[in-house]
């Protein structure tokens, strides 16, 4: 069997998973200890995210004609991959997150949503709450002049209760 028949599976595999993905995030991972590795692979896997390194050519091959191609400069040395095709700065924060403590952990560049980012940009983008917290944060600003209003009437009234008691 040619050795590209072996790794033509391979590249199926990672079109398949940056197919449809919103994010894709290139990290150097050199030096992370076992319990460091051990614990950003289980934050991305409950951020919904998947995280998997391969070889640089593979990948490659795999990003030819996607958005993704964009990262094919940075695949130099050794490199992982996180992928999310939901959230699309998930992977993002939790690797983040891991690289304040694991300071072996880089980021290379990323993908978001079809745009660009190198290092700095995609630090910049670590720093957006996710979607959750962004829509929490704008209900609480609009249910807070409604409970602010609700007080005012509620205390008006009892003034109002106690004003005809006496």
């Amino acid at each position: 069997m040619a050795k590209v028949e072996l790794k033509q599976p391979i590249v199926d595999e990672i079109k398949a998973k940056v197919e449809g993905a919103a994010t894709v995030v290139l990290v150097d991972y050199r030096g992370l200890t076992v319990e460091q590795d051990t614990k950003l692979r289980k934050g991305l896997r409950e951020a919904g995210c998947e995280y998997k390194v391969y070889k640089n050519t593979l990948m490659k091959r795999a990003f030819e004609g996607t958005d993704f191609a964009q990262l094919d400069d940075l695949l130099d040395g050794p490199s992982a991959i996180a992928i999310s095709k939901e959230d699309a700065t998930a992977p993002i924060r939790v690797l983040n997150n891991v690289a304040k403590e694991a300071e072996a952990l880089e980021f290379k560049g990323a993908v978001v949503e079809g745009a660009f980012y190198d290092v700095d940009g995609v630090k910049a983008l670590a720093s957006i709450p996710s979607r959750e917290e962004l829509i929490s944060k704008l209900l609480g600003s609009l249910q807070s002049p409604i409970t602010n209003m609700a007080r005012v009437l509620n205390q008006i009234a009892e003034k109002g209760e106690g004003a005809a008691e006496a």
